[in-house]
């Protein structure tokens, strides 16, 4: 059977005040279908009431491992490994699953609470890094990522498997502009910090408050000058040792991890 329930906003006091061309743009196609592949992103998949099912593909072992510890919701269709292969890329590595879906709902950013973490993505177009990152922001209570309509990875099996699941636990709030966006964001008191190998200060010597939100910049070109202007604070990551950058999964954990380890308040 297909799960009814759709995208619930989260809850507690919101920004408020963004135009509704904002959240006709934050809004998902409801016909949109996303393949996932994989234990994990399957799992958790299956596991989100807020997901709606079109068909699980599964070989007898994958139907298996998953009905161990969950009810499945969706009656799969029993198939050989080479079939589900033949739908995926070569390299894929998908463990005998394969599961169509629509895709989650995008919240609006005026529904945040308002002590939200935000992570924006600023043009991160490789699907592995921004999986990584999602996988990263999941495991340090971020709230939502912003990221572009253009110049950004569609939500594929290739990202959702990076993500090792995350994709059901921190939603995707794709914009139109992300300067503007970013503009509006600090009219309504949230803190803009760009991650930025070259800023002046380091990201533990920065003074944080709630709600904020960490811009990142693409690898080897980091953040466009546009996105930089608005920040509110340019911060870096200091490296002690001989190589001086990370990519950008590794940056997004370690800033994250300095972020939630701040003096609430500060």
């Amino acid at each position: 059977m297909r799960m009814k329930e759709r995208f619930s906003k989260p809850g507690g006091r919101r920004f408020g005040g963004f135009r509704d061309r904002d959240r006709r743009e934050q809004r998902r196609d409801p016909s949109a279908t996303q393949m996932l592949y994989g234990m994990h992103s399957v799992r958790e998949a299956l596991a989100n009431p807020n997901r709606r099912f079109i068909r699980l593909l599964a070989t007898e072992n994958a139907i298996s491992r998953l009905s161990e510890d969950m009810t499945l919701p969706i009656e799969p269709e029993l198939v050989r490994p080479d079939v589900i292969g033949r739908m995926l890329t070569p390299d894929a590595v998908h463990q005998g699953v394969l599961l169509e879906a629509e895709a989650l709902d995008a919240p609006n950013l005026d529904s945040l609470p308002k002590d939200a973490l935000l992570l924006a993505l600023d043009q991160i177009t490789d699907p592995h890094n921004v999986g990584a990152v999602l996988r990263s922001a999941c495991a340090f209570g971020v709230t939502a990522i912003v990221t572009t309509m253009r110049y950004s990875p569609e939500i594929t099996g290739v990202l959702a498997k990076a993500a090792s699941g995350a994709l059901e636990h921190v939603p995707f709030i794709p914009v139109r502009n992300l300067v503007k966006t970013l503009e509006e964001l600090g009219e309504k008191g949230v803190l803009r910090i760009g991650l930025d190998s070259e800023a002046e200060k380091s990201i533990d010597a920065v003074e944080l408050r709630r709600p904020m939100i960490l811009v990142l910049g693409a690898e080897g070109k980091g953040l466009r000058q546009s996105t930089r202007d608005i920040c509110d604070i340019l911060a870096r990551i200091d490296l002690p040792g001989a190589i001086k950058s990370l990519n950008v999964s590794n940056a997004a954990a370690v800033a994250l991890h300095a972020i939630r380890n701040a003096p609430r308040g500060k």
